[in-house]
């Protein structure tokens, strides 16, 4: 599977170079997103604007991102999905469930202010 992975303060970006998120890259996307989470970074976002294919394992691994990254307080926003994945997204009614943006900005905005949202929290 071809990507990249660029580390920001507060979060990273995550960004598949694969036309198709499937059964055959599925389980890789799933490996490398518990290693970046792992790594010790709370706040992704995935970048999905090469994607224009998913399958119901490819939203398995979107759900596997977003439960890692929620866990521990994070938050997982899923950046510039094309219209397939959307449409396939709504579908499976996942849309209630996953953070989208349709853009890096708002996805970066989101995380923003999930992290003061967090920080206000715990300063009640």
């Amino acid at each position: 599977m071809k990507y990249s992975v660029d580390k920001k303060e507060q979060y990273v970006v995550f960004t598949p170079h694969e036309e198709k998120l499937d059964s055959a890259l599925s389980p890789v996307l799933k490996s490398e997103l518990l290693t970046v989470h792992a790594e010790g970074y709370r706040n992704m976002i995935l970048d999905m604007s090469e994607v224009k294919y998913a399958d119901s394992s490819g939203l398995s691994a979107l759900l596997v991102g977003n439960r890692a990254f929620n866990e521990d307080g994070g938050i997982f926003v899923i950046s510039n999905p094309q219209e397939h994945v959307m449409k396939l997204i709504k579908i499976s009614m996942l849309d209630k469930v996953l953070n989208l943006a349709d853009n890096h900005e708002e996805a970066a905005e989101a995380i923003f202010i999930h992290e003061i949202k967090n920080t206000t929290d715990e300063e009640e």
